[in-house]
């Protein structure tokens, strides 16, 4: 028979969007309307087909042959017997039928609800929706009311955002519908202006006090099809130097620079927002300042208030003018609580080692690789940098201290490394002091990234971890220490006190994630990680197996 035509104008029925027709051969997947592609429909067919062609497979032993979808655009794994003849094939077509009938009835009813209920998200859904319902669960524990208090500034920007989504060009599909190629050549030759009519969201606060924690919420809760990107600070950055170095000999390479990430990402998620580097801190007003006109939203989290972002820095008031830009298009949030949740974790031992006992150390790390030898490797990181690594096997890395935080190192080979292992085994961390401040700006950018990445952390180290940094302190620390007058000599000074704001007030977030990140929670968490990876790896080789 010749397939329907359908009569230009007409709608196809609700049923062929979402359902399976039988062709004969068995039920065979229909092609579905853009809405239900973009729902998340597409991938459920597919996994129900996996499952069906898994138990089919099984039974009764028949190898199948490739099969394409109605509209060509890919190919689908779907069974087909062997040979007209064989005696399983009537038992296959039962099989597939009854698997794909199951199939087809579960995603009625999820599009029906999911239309029901289209029209109401606005206020029935977002990070304090989501933050209660943990809370009822036992998910969370009760948070304080400086975290309720944010959560409703965060409510707020999720649905200011839903309301303005058209406006704000967030629908990913959506925007690459209307700008095409020409569009995007236009859309450079004769710049546009155009801010988001909806203002973002700076959170500062103490260490500890759930800012990644809401931030993630937030993020969590947002449509699938948005453009957006949530992403560290460190990372953020080392992603703009590394375009800005694809565009030199540009007039505006900044500018480029920013159209390219407004074009992936409209609403961006910035994690501990932190300015130490006087690269960054020249070049971060002329950038926001490009991303807002092109209608970003910022929601971003930091220790520090604006007014105190990159505070004694070289060239600071170069700098100024992007406070300014910050709080123009931001609305600043302090998290006042004195709470550090991280610390409320069961706190262990783990795996921090007091005192110098490489042996120990080394003993750990192999158990932890198991039957595999460990052997010097090496790490591809940005713009061409290689890491060596100087033993590595399963997912563990093995460092003396002075390699990795005692070399001309940053938080691109820190990235590096743990895009590749998920556990580093650290050797012989001291305490810091003015003679290594160096090394404690890198130690603390390397917990940074690890706790970003869920890494784990084998160390030995000299003491405890807030005893590491008792030497470093902020300039009004030093002052109560060390009070200055007119008659008082210098004789009785601690020689190795180190005086500096960025790292006396990084410091208090280190301590807290090394607390976190040796606590039963964390380390349970990062098992079950390492699970759930090992899992989908078998369930990818199998379905390879299965094409």
């Amino acid at each position: 028979m010749k397939p329907e035509k359908r009569k230009e104008g007409t709608s196809v029925p609700a049923a062929r969007d979402v359902g399976l027709r039988d062709s004969g051969l068995g039920f065979r997947p229909v092609l579905l309307s853009p809405c239900c592609r973009f729902n998340g429909i597409l991938p459920i067919i597919m996994r129900g087909a996996t499952r069906a062609l898994r138990h089919v497979l099984y039974c009764s032993r028949i190898r199948g042959d490739h099969l394409c979808r109605l509209n060509g655009s890919r190919n689908v794994s779907t069974l087909r017997a062997a040979a007209v003849c064989s005696p399983s094939r009537p038992f296959a077509e039962k099989e597939i039928n009854r698997y794909f009938c199951q199939t087809a009835r579960s995603l009625s009813d999820s599009v029906a609800s999911d239309s029901a209920g289209a029209s109401a998200d606005v206020g029935k859904s977002g990070p304090l929706i989501e933050y209660e319902r943990r809370i009822a669960s036992g998910e969370l524990v009760d948070g304080d009311a400086f975290q309720v208090d944010t959560l409703r500034l965060l409510q707020r920007l999720y649905d200011q955002l839903i309301e303005h989504e058209d406006s704000c060009h967030l629908d990913r599909y959506k925007a690459s519908q209307k700008a095409g190629r020409s569009r995007w050549l236009w859309s450079r030759l004769v710049p546009q202006s155009s801010y988001s009519p909806v203002k973002g969201l700076y959170l500062y606060g103490g260490v500890g006090t759930g800012k990644t924690m809401l931030m993630d919420l937030f993020y969590d809760q947002l449509p699938s099809n948005w453009r957006k990107r949530r992403r560290h600070f460190h990372d953020f950055m080392l992603h703009v130097h590394s375009r800005l170095q694809m565009h030199k000999g540009v007039a505006d390479p900044l500018e480029v620079v920013a159209g390219e990430i407004s074009d992936e990402s409209i609403l961006l998620c910035l994690d501990e927002f932190m300015v130490t580097d006087v690269a960054d801190a020249l070049i971060l007003n002329r950038l926001f300042k490009h991303l807002f006109i092109k209608g970003i939203v910022l929601l971003s989290t930091s220790n520090r208030a604006p007014d105190n972002l990159y505070e004694g820095g070289l060239q600071r008031d170069l700098f100024l003018p992007f406070i300014d830009t910050l709080k123009e298009r931001c609305v600043v949030h302090e998290i006042g609580s004195s709470t550090d949740y991280r610390k409320l974790t069961s706190a262990e031992q783990g795996f921090y080692f007091i005192g110098h006992d490489s042996a120990r150390l080394k003993q750990k790390f192999l158990n932890l690789i198991g039957k595999e030898t460990p052997r010097p490797q090496v790490v591809e990181v940005v713009m061409g940098r290689h890491l060596q690594v100087p033993l590595g096997a399963n997912g563990c890395a093995y460092f003396p201290f002075v390699d990795l935080c005692d070399k001309p190192l940053g938080a691109a080979d820190y990235l590096g490394l743990f895009e590749k292992f998920h556990t580093l085994a650290l050797d012989g961390v001291p305490k810091f002091s003015v003679q290594n401040r160096s090394a404690a700006y890198r130690f603390v950018t390397l917990v940074d990234v690890m706790y970003e990445n869920k890494a784990r952390l084998l160390c030995t180290a000299e003491t405890s971890p807030i005893e590491l940094f008792e030497k470093i302190v902020t300039v009004a620390e030093a002052q109560r220490i060390s009070p200055r007058s007119s008659s008082r000599s210098l004789k009785g000074d601690d020689l190795d006190l180190c005086v500096d704001n960025e790292l006396g007030f990084a410091k208090e977030r280190t301590i807290s994630r090394l607390t976190e990140m040796n606590s039963r929670e964390y380390l349970e968490h990062h098992e079950s990680r390492l699970l759930g990876v090992a899992k989908q790896e078998v369930e990818e080789n199998t379905d390879a197996l299965l094409v």
